[in-house]
């Protein structure tokens, strides 16, 4: 049966699963306060098309199974983005370059930092 998690504890385990799944310098902001269009952003990195399909995948039927939470997913690694969104909570994951050129650590620069996991 589904748990019900804290936006802050959804984080976490996402911030888990993509881990595991080979994401790399995964960022963790907090934004409560600062939008109302999610209180957490994960901000992370994928190297290649397959990772990122398999972070999309993990978080697809883990997450879903473990929470009951279904993404909504947007966008691929051909552009460079792809976002998993949470509700509460919404992760991005980029390629080096896609990651680069959005720069969303800069544009959310006032959000709190909770976790870097390099």
């Amino acid at each position: 049966m589904p748990r019900t998690l804290s936006p802050l504890e959804l984080a976490r385990r996402t911030i888990d699963l993509i881990a595991a799944r080979g994401a790399a310098n995964v960022v963790l902001l907090d934004l409560r306060g600062l939008t109302v269009i999610a209180d957490y952003f994960v901000i992370s990195s994928a190297q290649s098309t397959p990772q990122m399909r398999a972070i999309r995948d993990t978080l697809d039927r883990e997450l879903t199974a473990e929470t009951g939470v279904c993404p909504r997913f947007e966008g691929e690694f051909s552009d460079g983005w792809m976002l998993a969104d949470l509700g509460a909570v919404i992760v991005h994951v980029f390629s080096d370059e896609g990651r680069a050129h959005y720069r969303l650590e800069h544009l959310w620069a006032d959000a709190p930092i909770v976790l870097h996991v390099q």
